[in-house]
């Protein structure tokens, strides 16, 4: 009897363990709500509206150009776990690409719990698609062109899913901070894509960025090289970290600079 209800203990434990390891593709949309309820209470530029992503509706805060003209949009992409408007990277680049002439949408990227790491991610990186998409029909929708397609850190990630289904279909160019990131241990499981691309891609990073982004910076270099467009270019930004901590300025100047390059 001692020896049946051992085995049952054992049982029951192997089998909570499973079903912990078991990855979920589903994101986290309570805590997806509690960031959005947490923009909508703290917003001063912008607006919060609402797209929808093949019947699920999502966030996204929506900034016209403060200039007399509006030289094209800029769709947003937040790192990992934060929301679009977050302080210290994504809300002002997104307000100080308005000011600098830009129509800004910075969408709200799937989430999962706050102490989830990159291999957590992996599932849902494809969630980000269809967000995406829906982002580019709402430009399409008020004419507004080129479409730069930006995006951070485990947004990058979903970026780069998308363009494995889309290449670069519906952008004019590309601009990528801090990829490549992952967490100790776990290395990236999907390649970069940049090799298909014909738009011109920035890879920005911080001089203080991880290890692992600037650990592959040779091989992105490469890809973007390959991709063959003149314009593309590979920056690293002085004294910054990954996510420019202190630095926003710095940020929105090395991409104002970069789009100002580009002939449309």
């Amino acid at each position: 009897m001692a020896q049946f209800k051992l085995f049952n203990y054992i049982t029951i434990a192997l089998g909570l363990v499973f079903v912990c390891c078991v990855p979920t593709s589903a994101s986290d949309l309570e805590r997806e709500q509690r960031l959005i309820d947490e923009v909508e209470a703290n917003l001063f530029s912008g607006e919060l509206i609402m797209l929808n992503a093949q019947g699920t509706d999502f966030a996204a805060v929506e900034m016209a150009s403060e200039t007399d003209s509006t030289r094209g949009a800029v769709i947003l992409l937040h790192g990992r776990g934060f929301h679009a408007d977050w302080p210290e990277n994504i809300g002002p680049l997104r307000v100080g690409l308005s000011e600098a002439g830009w129509h800004t949408l910075s969408l709200q990227m799937p989430v999962l719990e706050k102490a989830a790491k990159y291999f957590d991610y992996l599932p849902i990186l494809g969630k980000g698609i269809p967000r995406i998409n829906a982002a580019l029909v709402h430009l399409a929708g008020q004419e507004i062109s080129p479409v730069v397609l930006l995006a951070h850190s485990c947004g990058a990630h979903m970026a780069m899913a998308w363009m494995e289904e889309q290449t670069d279909e519906g952008i004019n160019a590309f601009i990528g901070i801090g990829m490549g990131a992952t967490d100790y241990q776990q290395p990236m499981q999907r390649s970069f894509p940049f090799a298909s691309l014909t738009v011109p891609i920035l890879d920005l990073y911080g001089e203080h960025d991880y290890p692992a982004v600037h650990r592959m910076a040779p091989e992105r270099l490469q890809l973007i090289k390959q991709a063959g467009n003149s314009a593309s270019r590979q920056i690293v930004a002085p004294g910054a970290d990954h996510y420019f901590t202190g630095a926003s300025d710095l940020l929105i100047k090395k991409i104002n600079a970069w789009l100002d390059s580009l002939s449309w």
